[in-house]
């Protein structure tokens, strides 16, 4: 099992995931159509190609998911109760079909959950860039985590 425990993180650890991802056509096709996105800068060349971006927008969703995806091994993999939300998800840059993305992520918070003796809350803030060093995406993300076992 590759995730921690909530008694092994603390305030400041920091992680840069080995895992990284080129975006592929077919994943933001197949991402835009199985969630029912039908925006055309993510599917139609030419609406892409007249916008201010010039080429197809990877859809944001899909760079979202890929962030968490990509910290998920290293951080809550096999510890996980639950994931409690997102907060202040951006997303500063584009992403574009080529682009090849990475992730990193730093522990702002930790603490004791109130319901649960044998859980705690960590919050991650995961940050997601490209080949460029550009942040293309980030977020908070509050998991609730399984305590070592005795």
């Amino acid at each position: 099992m590759a995730g921690r425990y909530f008694d092994e993180w603390v305030v400041g650890d920091r992680l840069v995931h080995d895992i990284r991802r080129t975006v592929t056509e077919t994943d933001n096709l197949l991402f835009s159509t199985m969630t029912h996105n039908p925006q055309p800068l993510h599917l139609d060349i030419e609406a892409a190609k007249a916008s201010e971006f010039g080429q197809i927008l990877v859809n944001s969703t899909f760079t979202f998911s890929l962030m968490i995806g990509l910290s998920v091994g290293d951080t809550t993999l096999g510890t996980l109760v639950a994931n409690l939300g997102y907060d202040k998800v951006v997303m500063p840059n584009p992403v574009f079909i080529g682009d090849t993305l990475r992730a990193e992520t730093e522990v702002v918070a930790c603490k004791d959950s109130k319901s649960r003796p044998t859980a705690g809350i960590v919050t991650f803030q995961h940050v997601l860039r490209n080949q460029r060093h550009e942040i293309v995406c980030q977020c908070l993300r509050p998991a609730l985590l399984h305590r070592k076992p005795a």
